[in-house]
């Protein structure tokens, strides 16, 4: 009984990282972790849209998105005769958020650099929540008011919080009906702490634009801030003090 049950943690435990090492040669491919890196915002893109993004030719582009497809990190929509491509969940973002940290630290240099690249560290959309350094404020500002708790990937809201972002807009009946889970740290790979995804990061930013403090730079991940809505939201999230 116990050689069976050793085989079977065996097999399992082969099979999880066999599904592991097709992941990884899905995102590991250049061209495919541009495709996938232009799909973070949330967009949906055509396969000629991905094909430049990727630097490949409109026939490699599709054969690269039927793997990506046949491995569920994309999913498609159908607009008519139309296809668009998305990232298949917020998890694909978060993973691949995680996977930049990872290069960074590594050593590893973005491919393309340029003037967009300290506003990309400043506020950005990762999938649909805000990312980079005000986002990782915000997540760190929550804690410190102790509208949020718990420690790691175990994040959540206290009764003190949903009633505080409740007056802040926050619709929790509309949040609650998702199947995202409301609170989750996502690594931030340019500041290298959490910023907060799942549906309560979601709806953050949505009424973040709702209230006209930011908006997203069109054709780009970038968050630009006005004057006045960096203001307020600095007010509304003030940084945490450094300790």
């Amino acid at each position: 009984m116990l050689v069976r049950r050793t085989r079977f943690a065996y097999h399992r435990s082969v099979d999880d990282t066999t599904d592991l090492a097709r992941v990884a040669a899905l995102v590991g491919d250049p061209a495919r972790a541009r495709m996938l890196t232009a799909l973070m915002d949330g967009r949906a893109l055509t396969a000629t849209e991905l094909a430049l993004e990727g630097s490949v030719a409109p026939s490699t582009a599709s054969s690269h998105l039927a793997r990506l497809l046949a491995g569920e990190l994309v999913a498609i929509e159908r607009q008519g005769r139309h296809r668009y491509y998305r990232l298949s969940g917020s998890d694909v973002a978060e993973v691949l958020e995680g996977l930049m940290g990872l290069a960074v630290r590594r050593g590893g240099r973005r491919v393309r650099t340029g003037p967009q690249d300290p506003a990309l560290r400043l506020a950005r959309v990762c999938y649909d929540h805000l990312a980079g350094e005000r986002g990782v404020q915000l997540f760190e500002s929550l804690r410190e008011r102790g509208y949020l708790e718990g420690t790691g990937q175990t994040v959540s809201l206290t009764g003190e919080g949903r009633r505080a972002l409740e007056r802040f807009g926050i619709d929790f009946d509309v949040v609650g009906a998702t199947r995202r889970p409301l609170c989750r740290p996502c690594l931030d790979w340019s500041v290298r702490r959490p910023h907060l995804g799942g549906a309560l990061g979601a709806a953050l930013l949505r009424e973040l634009f709702a209230r006209g403090w930011a908006e997203r730079r069109r054709g780009s991940r970038v968050v630009e801030f006005s004057s006045r809505g960096a203001a307020s939201f600095a007010r509304a999230f003030p940084p945490a003090p450094i300790t």
